[in-house]
C-alpha cells in the first residue's frame, strides 16, 4: 500500500472545507488529514499532523492567508497552495504569499463561496501532486544535459540584443520579482513577459514589481509601442504578441491549455527582433515555450533555461532544453548575471 499525500484544508466557509476536502478524497493518492477554520486553528493542526501540503484560502476572518502563510512557514515545511477569490485585496494577497514563498495558487471559480468549485478539481488534484513531488524533491542536477550545454563554447559579446524576454509558469513569480526588481535602469532594451497567470492577477502582479523595481513595469495594453527600460507583462487571458515594434493582445485560442503561452510571444518576437532576442524559460508545468526558442534560435537568438536544481517544476524548462535550441542551462541565482553578462553590463 503506498502512502498518501496528506493534505490540510484550510477555509472559514464550513461548505467550502467539505467541498474541497471530497474533491481530495476522491482521488486514489490523496486524503485529508484535517480542516481548519482559521488561520489559527491551521497553524495548530499543522503543528500536530505535519501536513505534506495544505490548502489555503486567501480572505479568511482574524488571520488572513498571508498572516497564516508566514506564521506556517516557521513551524512546517508543508507546501502551501493558496485558494484564493478575484477580488482586488485577494489578488495583492496571493502575488505577495506566491514572493513569500507559496508554492502556487488556485483562482476559486465564482467568488470565496464557489459552488461551482467541482470545475477545477483536476487543477487543485494536479497542483497538490507537483506540490507534494516539490516537497520530496532530491537536490540533484541532471549533469548530463546541464554539463553537455554549459560546455558549449558561446561568445557572449557577439551580437547586439535588442529585446529580452522571459516565461514561466508554477513557481515563476518569485524568480521573476527577482530577477526583474534587480535588472538597472538602464538596460536599455525592453522586457516581454509571460507568467501564466488568470485574469486580474497579472495587474497585480505588475504593480507589486514596479514598486520594487528600477524599471518601469506594467500590464500590457493593445497597440502600445514598445520601450527601451520598460517591463510588460502579459495580461491574463490575452495572447501577448510583438507587431511591427508594439504589443498586440488577441484572444485566439489557448495553447497548451494556456493564455497567455510564452511560445505566441517568443515566436512573434523572434520573428520581429531576429538574433537580437535573449529567452530565458523558466520554472513551470508544461511544455509552453518549446516552440518559441526553436523559432529563436532559428533567427540566431540566445535561449537561456532554468535548471532542475532550482526549478519548483521542471517541465517547461526540460521541454526547451529537449528542443536542441538552448545555449545555457542556469541556477536561477545565476540568471541574471549572465543576462547582464550578454547585454555587457556586468
Amino acid at each position: 500500500m503506498f502512502e498518501k499525500i496528506k493534505v490540510l484544508v484550510v477555509d472559514d466557509s464550513a461548505f467550502m472545507r467539505k467541498m474541497i476536502s471530497d474533491i481530495i478524497n476522491s482521488q486514489r493518492d490523496m486524503q485529508v488529514v484535517s480542516t481548519a477554520r482559521d488561520g489559527f486553528e491551521a497553524i495548530e493542526k499543522a503543528k500536530q499532523l505535519n501536513p505534506d501540503v495544505i490548502t489555503l484560502d486567501v480572505e479568511m476572518p482574524k488571520k488572513n492567508g498571508l498572516e497564516a502563510l508566514i506564521e506556517l512557514k516557521k513551524y512546517t515545511n508543508a507546501q502551501v497552495i493558496m485558494l484564493s477569490s478575484l477580488t482586488s485585496e485577494g489578488s495583492n494577497i496571493t502575488i505577495e504569499a506566491l514572493q513569500l514563498g507559496a508554492f502556487d495558487f488556485i483562482q476559486k471559480p465564482s467568488g470565496s463561496i464557489s459552488l461551482d468549485i467541482d470545475k477545477i478539481k483536476d487543477d487543485i488534484a494536479e497542483k497538490i501532486r507537483y506540490a507534494y513531488a516539490y516537497k520530496n524533491k532530491t537536490k540533484k542536477i541532471n549533469t548530463k544535459i546541464n554539463s553537455n550545454l554549459n560546455n558549449k563554447s558561446i561568445n557572449i559579446n557577439q551580437n547586439k540584443y535588442s529585446v529580452l524576454l522571459l516565461g514561466a509558469s508554477t513557481g515563476g513569480p518569485k524568480v521573476l520579482f527577482d530577477l526583474i526588481t534587480k535588472l538597472p535602469k538602464d538596460i536599455n532594451i525592453p522586457v516581454l513577459v509571460v507568467q501564466h497567470m488568470p485574469v486580474g492577477f497579472t495587474k497585480a502582479f505588475a504593480e507589486r514589481m514596479n514598486k520594487a523595481s528600477n524599471l518601469e513595469v506594467v500590464e500590457a495594453v493593445d497597440k502600445q509601442k514598445i520601450k527601451e527600460n520598460t517591463v510588460y507583462i502579459a495580461p491574463g487571458g490575452y495572447h501577448m504578441l510583438v507587431v511591427n515594434g508594439e504589443i498586440r493582445l488577441d484572444l485566439s485560442p489557448q495553447i497548451h491549455g494556456v493564455r497567455p503561452a510564452v511560445d505566441k510571444l517568443f515566436i512573434s518576437a523572434a520573428n520581429y527582433y531576429k538574433s537580437g532576442t535573449i529567452a530565458a524559460i523558466f520554472t513551470g508545468m508544461g511544455k509552453d515555450g518549446a516552440e518559441g526558442v526553436i523559432e529563436v534560435k532559428k533567427y540566431g537568438g540566445f535561449v537561456i533555461a532554468q535548471d532542475e536544481e532550482s526549478s519548483v517544476v521542471f517541465g517547461m524548462p526540460k521541454s526547451a532544453i529537449q528542443t536542441g535550441c538552448v545555449d545555457v542551462v542556469l541556477h536561477e541565482n545565476d540568471i541574471l548575471e549572465y543576462i547582464l553578462k550578454l547585454l555587457k553590463r556586468a
